[in-house]
């Protein structure tokens, strides 16, 4: 959240709620739209959206904005994030969507600029502050996969690991409790260099002095470690593992770059869990300032399930590997 100096006794300004679509092509870019003369912060370029009318929900809103600025109709929008920010002359709380599909081309209503951009790289300045942030989100993949090598052996657990890099596996978790720290510390080096080599990022769970050693991309925190904590890691990634509201309150506040929520179904790493369902996720993550993955029974073709619940995307053990293990 963004703050502003106002006096003592001052009025807090009012809470405008608004809502931004993220516009999403098959080759990765999004839409990124200028601010028009005449409004506060022309020139600036965000996310497109506006103000909800009283009575509307997220997808009525976005869908509506979207027609009147850009004359695309929205065909599905994903809930995602919500991000409340004070500015001099309003707070604004923004709930973004993910709209993968639309019909009709993009045409600036008001007169306004856009351009398709790549999420890890826009071109164009100066951005909005709120949506810096949801750039570093978009980078996200939608599965992250935690390792069993433990279980299958190391052996198999690369080789199922080369398997799902090829097939597009972008975001791996080292899990391995119960294995030695020097046996722990050579695999993760291992699946750092084979996930670097596709050009995926890698975690280590629990450990942040071992990613470190090992050249991964950043810790895991268990949920333990996420409430004895009063400050980031300084790691360029950092997850955590949430159960309920308070832990999702304190991976935002501690600024972690994600978070795993569960478990949504039952699952046979913790058979005495009860699971969530996806209504509790929905509502758990419609709070969320950091994008939410859904653990927990889950597999790859949950994807819409989570992405339809406000989950960044799902993440799963078991189902990562299979066949492969």
């Amino acid at each position: 959240m963004e703050g502003v100096d106002r006096p003592v006794g001052a009025m807090p300004p009012p809470v405008l709620q608004v809502v931004a679509g993220i516009l999403e092509r098959d080759d990765g870019r999004v839409l990124i739209t200028q601010r028009p003369e005449g409004k506060v912060y022309a020139g600036y370029w965000e996310f497109p959206g506006g103000k909800v009318e009283a009575g509307e929900s997220a997808f009525e809103a976005i869908a509506r904005e979207l027609r009147e600025e850009l004359a695309v109709e929205v065909e599905v929008a994903y809930p995602w994030l919500r991000r409340r920010f004070i500015y001099p002359h309003a707070t604004v709380e923004l709930r973004f969507l993910r709209i993968p599909k639309w019909r009709g081309e993009v045409h600036g209503n008001e007169g306004q600029a856009f351009s398709w951009e790549p999420a890890d790289a826009p071109r164009v300045e100066p951005m909005l502050p709120a949506n810096g942030p949801i750039l570093a989100a978009l980078r996200l993949p939608f599965h992250y996969a935690l390792t069993q090598a433990v279980e299958v052996g190391v052996d198999a657990q690369l080789a199922a690991l080369d398997a799902a890099l090829l097939r597009g596996l972008r975001l791996v978790q080292v899990r391995e409790p119960g294995m030695s720290e020097g046996a722990l510390a050579a695999f993760a080096r291992e699946v750092v260099l084979r996930a670097h080599r596709a050009g995926a990022r890698v975690l280590v769970n629990g450990n942040a002095d071992l990613a470190r050693r090992v050249g991964a991309d950043g810790v895991h925190l268990r949920a333990a470690q996420l409430a004895a904590l009063s400050e980031r890691p300084a790691l360029p990634l950092v997850g955590a593992s949430c159960h309920d509201a308070a832990e999702l309150e304190q991976a935002g506040a501690l600024g972690c770059d994600f978070a795993v929520l569960g478990p949504v179904a039952a699952t046979l790493t913790h058979p005495g869990a009860r699971p969530l369902g996806w209504r509790a996720f929905a509502a758990l993550a419609s709070a969320s300032t950091i994008p939410v993955y859904a653990l927990g029974g889950l597999s790859p073709s949950d994807l819409d399930a989570a992405r339809s619940h406000g989950a960044q995307g799902t993440a799963f053990q078991r189902a990562a590997w299979q066949p492969y293990t």
